[in-house]
């Protein structure tokens, strides 16, 4: 989905024209993928713009970085205001919000911590992720033949742009296979979550959704839904799926951010 430009994007403190946020070609990220990222949403509502679950998105964003040994050059309470000021600044009611932050211009090789941590924060009006039809119609998706990381080899619970390069390959296997999304299945042949979306199954009544174990990002959304779910009644469980699982299954659904709930 094209991206539709918005005025200004927030930039190491200081707000540029769209068009005029640049890095440097050799920046760290560019070449090993060294950049923690979220996703959130804003939307028009009576009282305002109002950013869903803002802090948490920050404080998933922070609790990458500390994975990854980036020292964030400003504090969580800092880039929740930027967001908020970068929503504003915009003029906008209701859009979507990429705050990144990455290592920058520096020194060349896989070492990452003697190039610049940077945080750059843009807002722009953004569609449905699957397509304008998605949420009332449903989407056709097909299990990818990639597989989601061993727990011993990326961190899963950290959302980080290197990680999204498996993501991609999942996306585009679908893609030529004429669905809308994948969905991937752990090491150990269990069900995960799709490309950039965590994963419900519905079968007689009950919720079910993979556990953090099966390779997946503690996502934002999953966790609403489990807690709204509870507080209406229903029972929803974190456990292994099998595969065969999916095809028994009275509905499925993915939760995200950019997906919302489709």
């Amino acid at each position: 989905m094209a991206i539709n430009k918005s005025d200004y994007i927030w930039f190491d403190g200081k707000f540029v024209p769209w068009d005029e946020a640049k890095v440097h070609v050799l920046s760290h990220a560019l070449h090993y993928g060294s950049s923690v990222f979220e996703g959130l949403r804003c939307y028009e509502t009576a009282q305002g713009p109002a950013v869903f679950c803002l802090n948490q998105h920050v404080a998933r964003m922070f609790r990458s970085c500390k994975i990854y040994r980036m020292e964030v050059p400003y504090s969580p309470a800092q880039v929740a205001q930027a967001i908020l000021d970068t929503v504003a600044k915009n003029g906008l009611r209701s859009c979507y919000i990429r705050p990144l932050i990455f290592r920058g211009y520096g020194e060349m090789g896989v070492e990452p911590r003697r190039s610049p941590v940077q945080l750059v924060i843009a807002a722009w009006q953004w569609g449905a992720y699957l397509g304008a039809e998605a949420m009332e119609q449903g989407v056709d998706v097909g299990v990818s033949s990639w597989r989601r990381m061993a727990p011993d080899t990326l961190p899963a619970m950290a959302k980080v742009g290197g990680h999204y390069t498996n993501s991609q390959l999942v996306r585009m296997e679908a893609a030529e296979h004429g669905y809308a999304e994948g969905i991937a299945l752990d090491i150990f042949g269990y069900v995960s979550e799709g490309s950039g979306e965590n994963l419900f199954l519905v079968q007689d009544g009950v919720l079910y959704t993979p556990p953090l174990s099966a390779s997946i990002l503690g996502g934002i959304t999953r966790s609403c839904v489990m807690t709204l779910a509870r507080e209406q009644g229903y029972e929803v469980r974190e456990a292994l799926i099998s595969r065969e699982q999916l095809y028994m299954a009275d509905e499925l659904f993915f939760t995200g951010t950019a997906a919302e709930i489709t």
